[in-house]
């Protein structure tokens, strides 16, 4: 059996990476001679790119805009598939603060990670409803993602940065009615694969053949759980059971709903990343706005699937 690495996304498993897990549940993996382990990267130490650029681990599942940043700088990283295909950041608020549209949070307390990509997504939103950017009071809320109790608390109006189909679906006492989820794909943000799955092109442990019968089950326990999300509700309460079930169930059930496009699971749509790497260069946090070109590739699937795109 080889053993095979993958990086997380997170600071700890979540539902996103639920195809992964129900796959090697199922054996699918072990089929194929692979033994999977998931990694759960020390930020302290680097995200799940830097564990990739390492060698540390096979594979690694990341934000688009990262990877793109680090082959820019040289890194021999490629994203050979997608796992959403969509944005799942979101800003939330409270009907009670007054805020009913993004123009609205200028002279508002926004909480978020201060990093580029994110005062530029904030930036294009609020700017693109009317607003001026500039008007916003910004809150460093560092890693961390405010909860509507904390915005009724007051420590802030509004926040950034988490996740419509997890951190938003947390129980709170703010009464259901009284939270604003606003996910930035319908409020203007621009279109894109929210979290690839990638390797290090350097790396000599895994076949070329490996790489694609590990994307071949992959597949097929992404689409196994999007058929029906609950079957991969047990495999999390093992892995994060300091989490409700009623919390895992709901976000298996909204992020599968992002895994899937009209090209089959994880082909990366080259409109997406024209398009986002054309937005991120018009915000300086890419200076090659086709850099996508040689940092992604679905090579390793379209084998498989018999698409182009």
């Amino acid at each position: 059996m080889s053993v095979i690495k993958i990086a997380l996304e997170y600071f700890h498993p979540w539902p996103n990476s639920a195809g992964f897990y129900y796959a090697r549940q199922q054996g699918w993996f072990a089929q194929y001679g692979l033994d999977v382990e998931f990694v759960v990267v020390d930020p302290l130490k680097g995200d799940a790119l830097e564990y990739l650029n390492q060698q540390r681990v096979d594979f690694a599942i990341f934000p688009t805009n990262r990877l793109w940043v680090r082959r820019e700088l040289g890194q021999p990283l490629l994203g050979i598939a997608a796992i959403n295909h969509t944005g799942l950041e979101a800003i939330q608020t409270l009907k009670s603060l007054g805020i009913d549209r993004p123009k609205a949070l200028e002279n508002k307390r926004l909480a978020l990670n201060p990093t580029a990509r994110g005062l530029a997504m904030v930036r294009h939103l609020v700017e693109r409803d009317g607003g001026d950017f500039d008007q916003v009071i910004l809150v460093d809320a560092g890693y961390r993602e405010y909860t509507p109790d904390e915005l009724q608390a007051g420590l802030a109006d509004a926040s950034f940065g988490g996740y419509w189909v997890w951190e938003a679906l947390m129980e709170s006492h703010i009464a259901a009615e009284e939270r604003i989820v606003w996910p930035v794909s319908q409020i203007g943000a621009p279109t894109y694969h929210s979290y690839l799955l990638g390797i290090n092109e350097e790396q000599q442990h895994l076949s070329a053949l490996q790489i694609r019968q590990f994307l071949q089950v992959a597949r097929q326990g992404y689409q196994a759980v999007a058929q029906q999300p609950d079957v991969a509700v047990e495999i999390y309460e093992q892995v994060i059971p300091y989490f409700p079930q009623t919390l895992i169930r709901k976000s298996l059930h909204a992020v599968a709903t992002t895994w899937h496009a009209a090209q089959g699971w994880g082909i990366q749509n080259h409109d997406f990343h024209r398009q986002y790497s054309a937005w991120l260069a018009q915000y300086g946090i890419l200076k090659d706005v086709e850099i996508w070109q040689s940092a992604t590739s679905n090579d390793y699937l379209v084998e498989q699937t018999h698409v182009a795109v």
